[in-house]
């Protein structure tokens, strides 16, 4: 489903840090978090693609899974995945249903009557992936942490393990503006005794989580200490407790031989075993929709929205043949380095068209345009989405969609691309 009615009214609630509304309301639903065993992703850029290369294995080892991850791109459906397939329609409209009542009740007993949202859309949809999963009597619970870490409203699970992929400057306004600030928000899905991974991170950001875990009594995993991944997605090795060669991947980018080696090491500490066989399998079988994705021959999107997740996209293009013009499409949220994305694309495309999609928060592209002259390609602003697309695929070049994950998903839509 594209969305539902108590969703639209929710979304005004905008967003809204800390975790007491959530622990009160998840008291009222008798706590299905804590039904099942659960590990929790965290990090700026690639906990998508590792919470979903977890998720693959566990299910690949014969796990029943239940995967949560945000934002969707096409339908809400997408945030709530058991046994590799997002929900069905009517089991989401029957959960979302269940729990609003349930929502309404407590809000009514517990709440100021003046309080127009008890909750927002991120804590409701996490609430329904809790719910959802506990009524599946799901083996393992793989959750996304959405925003930050300290105050997200996943951030009442008591996980087996805990991973933090990467640290950059995102969301600066609401985790801060400098990489040990926001290491230390990320850092706050550390638990007391929980084992935490984590992934290549700036060492500012790495003594800041050292800190948190040394505090927490928290089992620290470093990349390059203790474990480490090398080669590419055809064919890389792993090593940490156990050395695995000729692993494979589904996902595309060498990228993702970093995320792989963040989520085996995941799997590792977990305490929730699984075989090399479930491990190969599990690797090649997962897919991250909007990230590196070729929707046709001409047409490559990816969800890069800030730049080191841009960095990683210019890295992409630069192995790529260039071998026919290269235009990038290029839009995003008011709250996003788009600039900086632009700056670390430039180099790789002939030219930028910069459009808007129709999230609420999105940019004019006469906006993004000036914000982004004086680049290495030039910027001309080319409409909404579908007048943009339509331009940059005329002259039979290479279009790079990039800027936002609500772009790529409403370009998903614009193509006929399956949705999950």
């Amino acid at each position: 489903m594209k969305s539902h009615p108590v969703l639209d009214r929710l979304s005004g609630a905008g967003i809204r840090m800390g975790l007491g509304r959530m622990r009160d309301f998840l008291a009222t639903l008798d706590h299905p978090e804590r039904r099942y065993p659960t590990v929790h992703i965290g990090g700026t850029n690639g906990k998508g693609s590792v919470s979903r290369l977890v998720a693959s294995v566990y299910g690949a080892s014969g796990r029943y899974v239940g995967l949560h991850t945000s934002p969707h791109l096409q339908a809400v459906n997408e945030r709530f995945i058991l046994d590799g397939v997002p929900v069905s329609d009517a089991v989401l409209a029957e959960v979302i249903a269940r729990v609003d009542a349930a929502r309404l009740t407590w809000a009514a007993d517990a709440l100021p009557p003046d309080e127009a949202f008890p909750l927002t859309y991120f804590e409701f949809t996490v609430a329904c992936a809790f719910q959802l999963f506990a009524d599946a009597a799901a083996d393992v619970g793989v959750i996304e942490v959405g925003m930050g870490g300290r105050l997200d409203a996943t951030n009442v699970i008591l996980p087996k393990a805990t991973a933090i992929v990467t640290i950059g400057l995102d969301h600066c306004d609401e985790l801060g503006r400098d990489h040990a600030s926001i290491a230390g928000e990320k850092a706050g899905i550390l638990k007391p005794g929980v084992p935490v991974v984590v992934g290549p991170v700036p060492a500012e950001a790495l003594q800041v989580i050292r800190s948190v875990a040394a505090e927490r009594g928290a089992p620290i995993s470093v990349w390059g200490d203790d474990f480490e991944a090398f080669g590419a997605p055809e064919s890389f090795r792993y090593a940490g407790d156990v050395t695995l060669d000729g692993l494979a991947l589904g996902l595309v980018g060498d990228h993702q031989v970093v995320n792989a080696g963040v989520a085996l090491r995941l799997l590792e500490v977990a305490g929730l075993p699984v075989d090399e066989a479930a491990i190969r399998a599990g690797l090649l079988a997962a897919k991250n929709p909007g990230r590196l994705e070729w929707l046709a021959p001409d047409l490559l999107v990816d969800g890069a929205h800030n730049p080191a997740g841009a960095t990683t996209l210019a890295a992409f293009l630069a192995r790529l043949p260039h071998d026919r013009r290269r235009t990038l499409v290029l839009g995003g949220g008011s709250d996003k380095d788009l600039r900086g994305v632009a700056a670390t694309l430039a180099p790789q495309v002939d030219r930028i068209f910069t459009t808007a999609g129709s999230h609420p928060k999105a940019r004019s592209p006469f906006d993004v345009a000036r914000e982004c002259e004086g680049l290495a390609a030039p910027v001309t602003p080319a409409g909404p989405l579908a007048q943009a697309l339509a331009a940059a695929r005329s002259g039979g070049d290479l279009v790079i969609v990039a800027g936002s994950l609500y772009l790529v998903g409403e370009l998903r839509d614009l193509v006929g691309a399956e949705s999950g």
